[in-house]
C-alpha cells in the first residue's frame, strides 16, 4: 500500500512538473501568435521564450546562490534545486503570460484564435490537422476573457420579454454556396410596391403601418420583404450617435418618430412592425464584422424572423446604407441581408445566442473569426472562395486569391495598408479565377473585392482578406 501512495505521489509530482514547465510554451505561443498576427518577426518571441526558461530561472537561482554565500548564510535550504527553479520558472513565466494578457487582452484571443497554428504553416496531413484543431480548442479557453472586455452596447435595449428561441432544425440542408441562382438575393428588386406608393397619412403609427402593409401583400415572404423595406428606406443611421459611442432612445416609437437610429432602434422597430402585423419578428444581439472593422467586428444588433415555420435572420441597419467619418450616413437600399442561409449571414453575423446562428452545427467564436470575410452578395454572384481558407494568411510575394466564378463577373480588387484610409486598385477588372494583387513592400494588408456584371460597370463590395508579406 505504501508503495501505491509511493507511485501515486511521484505521478502527481510529475504532472505537476509537467504543467509548470508547460507555461513557457503556453507563453512562447501566446506571444508569438501575437508576433504573427500583427506581423512581427515569431522568431524573437522564441528567443524570448528561452529566455524564459531555462536562463532566467537559472541567472535568479545563480544571484540568490550568490546573495547567500555573500550574506554567510551557509545552511543547507529546505527546496531542493530543482524545486527552486520549479517554482521561479513558474512565477516569471506567469508573470509573462499576465503582463501580455494585460496588455492586449482582447487581441490575445483574436491572435490564437486565428493564428494560432502559424508554426504549422501549409503543412497538410491529418495528424497536422488534429493538432491544428487542438490549438484552436486551447485557444478557445480565452474566450471569455475577450466577452469580458468587449460588452455590446445594444443588448441593454432587449427588455428580455421576448423568450422566443428558433426550435432545432435538424433536416435543414446546407446551402450550396456556389449556386448558379438565389432567390434569396433578391436579384433586380427594388422597394416593395407598398412602401414605394405608401401615402404621408398611413405612417402616423407604427400600427398602421403594418396594417397597410399587411392589406397590401397577402405572400408571408413578400409581407417580410415589405416590413424590412419600411424600416431600411425610412429609417437613416444616427452616425453621429454611433462615432460618438452615446445613443439616444431606441425604442420603436422613438425611432418611427424621428426616423433615425443606430442597429438596435432598427431591430427594434422591425420587431414592434412585426408584432402589429401578426409576423414573428425577434430582436437578436451579438457580434457583427463590417467593412471597416477589424477580424473580431463588434457589438450589432439584428432580427429573426420566422415565415412558413422557418426561421431566418434579417439585418435592416446594414440593407440600409453604410456609414463614414467623413461623410456621415449614406443612403443606399439593398437586400443582401433579408433572410439569406445561415451560412452566408453567419460569416458576418455572430450572434450571442448560438441558437440563432440557425445552423445544424453552430460554430464557436474562433471558428466565426477565422472565416474569410465575404458578405452574400460574394456568394450571390455565383462566386466560391478556393483559397485562402482563411481571414488572414501570410504571403512573401503577391497576395493571390483563387477562387470559382462561373457566371464570369468582373472582379475589381484593392489593397491598403492595415489601418490606413486611402487604398489602390490591384489592376483592372478581370473575369479570371485568381486574382493577384502586388504589394508593394512588407506589411500587413487588406485586400477588397469587388463585382459588377461589366467591366466599366458598378462593382459594389463583396469581402475582403488580409495578407501579411513578410
Amino acid at each position: 500500500m505504501k508503495l501505491l501512495f509511493k507511485l501515486i505521489g511521484t505521478i502527481l509530482k510529475l504532472g505537476v512538473y509537467a504543467c509548470i514547465f508547460l507555461t513557457p510554451v503556453l507563453g512562447v505561443w501566446l506571444a508569438s501568435s501575437l508576433a504573427a498576427f500583427s506581423n512581427r518577426s515569431t522568431l524573437l518571441s522564441v528567443i524570448a521564450g528561452v529566455f524564459l526558461f531555462p536562463v532566467l530561472p537559472l541567472l535568479w537561482e545563480l544571484w540568490s546562490s550568490y546573495k547567500r554565500r555573500k550574506l554567510g548564510k551557509s545552511s543547507e535550504q529546505t527546496l531542493t534545486w530543482g524545486d527552486r527553479l520549479t517554482i521561479r520558472t513558474l512565477v516569471i513565466n506567469f508573470v509573462a503570460i499576465s503582463g501580455l494578457l494585460a496588455w492586449q487582452p482582447s487581441t490575445s484571443f483574436i491572435a490564437l484564435s486565428t493564428r494560432g497554428d502559424w508554426m504549422l504553416g501549409a503543412m497538410q496531413g491529418q495528424h497536422i490537422e488534429v493538432t491544428r484543431q487542438s490549438l484552436f480548442k486551447i485557444a478557445g479557453g480565452l474566450e471569455w476573457l475577450y466577452n469580458a472586455l468587449n460588452k455590446n452596447p445594444y443588448e441593454q435595449y432587449d427588455d428580455g420579454s421576448n423568450k422566443i428561441k428558433p426550435e432545432p432544425q435538424p433536416n435543414r440542408k446546407p446551402i450550396d454556396l456556389n449556386p448558379s441562382k438565389n432567390a434569396w438575393a433578391w436579384d433586380g428588386q427594388g422597394l416593395h410596391p407598398a412602401i414605394v406608393n405608401m401615402q404621408a397619412n398611413v405612417e402616423t403609427s407604427i400600427d398602421s403601418v403594418a396594417k397597410y402593409i399587411v392589406s397590401k401583400e397577402s405572400d408571408p415572404v413578400l409581407r417580410v420583404k415589405a416590413l424590412h423595406d419600411y424600416v431600411a428606406d425610412r429609417i437613416a443611421y444616427d452616425a453621429e450617435s454611433y462615432f460618438a459611442g452615446v445613443y439616444p432612445p431606441q425604442d420603436a416609437e422613438t425611432v418611427f418618430r424621428t426616423r433615425k437610429s443606430v442597429c438596435a432602434g432598427y431591430a427594434q422597430l422591425l420587431e414592434a412592425l412585426g408584432k402589429a402585423a401578426g409576423v414573428e419578428i425577434v430582436y437578436v444581439v451579438g457580434d457583427a464584422r463590417t467593412q471597416t472593422s477589424d477580424l473580431s467586428g463588434q457589438g450589432h444588433a439584428w432580427n429573426g424572423v420566422k415565415v412558413n415555420g422557418q426561421w431566418y435572420l434579417i439585418d435592416p441597419t446594414w440593407d440600409s446604407g453604410y456609414v463614414s467619418r467623413e461623410k456621415g450616413f449614406i443612403k443606399n437600399y439593398r437586400t443582401e441581408y433579408l433572410m439569406p442561409p445561415p451560412e452566408v449571414i453567419g460569416i458576418t453575423h455572430f450572434p450571442k445566442d448560438p441558437a440563432w446562428q440557425l445552423r445544424a452545427n453552430p460554430i464557436n467564436q474562433g471558428e466565426f473569426l477565422r472565416q474569410p470575410m465575404m458578405r452574400p452578395k460574394f456568394f450571390a454572384d455565383g462566386l466560391s472562395l478556393i483559397s485562402p481558407q482563411r481571414s488572414q494568411v501570410d504571403t512573401k510575394t503577391d497576395a493571390v486569391i483563387n477562387l470559382a466564378n462561373p457566371q464570369k463577373r468582373w472582379i475589381l480588387a484593392s489593397y491598403r495598408p492595415k489601418g490606413s484610409s486611402g487604398s489602390q486598385n490591384c489592376g483592372q477588372p478581370v473575369q479570371d479565377s485568381q486574382i493577384s494583387c502586388p504589394l508593394p513592400n512588407s506589411g500587413s494588408y487588406e485586400v477588397s473585392l469587388f463585382t459588377s456584371t461589366e467591366a466599366g460597370g458598378n462593382f459594389r463590395y463583396v469581402g475582403r482578406l488580409e495578407f501579411n508579406k513578410t
